[in-house]
């Protein structure tokens, strides 16, 4: 008998902060790790959490993620995780003084947008260093992705 192929989990998504592309223009994305206990990975691999509430801040020369949702592992004992916990974003230096300095110096703001499991199997934060946008400029980009979303309707029935 054959051994059993461990499940693939090639890009597999467990959250996205969908909102987070109609209130910010990203200017730069990043990809960083996430500095996760052993009850936290297996509740992700379950597929439920959420970053649509969480932000990235710069603290003593770290970045770190605050108000994400990894939810308690239900088949965890009485050391499972606290579900809203500070986590610790892994990046290179340079990725690190990119994203300080603009926040700093600019004024922008490092935004989550999606959580995923890469190729290998690790648990990675999608995280762009983003402009918050104004009333009108939302619907400025509101109004452009329905006239090109109409447009292309009108090009595949008429075309």
């Amino acid at each position: 008998m054959a051994p059993k192929k461990k499940e693939s989990t090639n890009g597999k998504l467990i959250a996205d902060n969908r909102k987070s592309r109609h209130n910010f223009e990203y200017l730069e994305t990043f990809e960083a790790g996430l500095q996760l206990t052993g009850t936290e990975v297996k509740s992700l691999r379950n597929g439920k959490a959420n970053i649509a509430e969480s932000y990235a801040t710069e603290e003593q020369g770290e970045i770190w993620l605050i108000n994400s949702y990894i939810p308690e592992y239900l088949e965890g004992n009485r050391n499972n995780h606290n579900p809203r916990r500070r986590r610790k974003l892994l990046l290179h230096k340079r990725e690190m003084a990119k994203l300080m300095g603009g926040v700093q110096k600019e004024g922008l703001t490092i935004v989550p947008s999606r959580l995923f499991f890469n190729e290998r199997g690790l648990a990675k934060l999608q995280i762009a260093l983003a402009r918050g946008r104004k009333a009108h400029d939302k619907r400025q980009v509101s109004k452009q992705r329905d006239w090109n979303r109409e447009k292309a309707r009108l090009m595949r029935d008429k075309g």
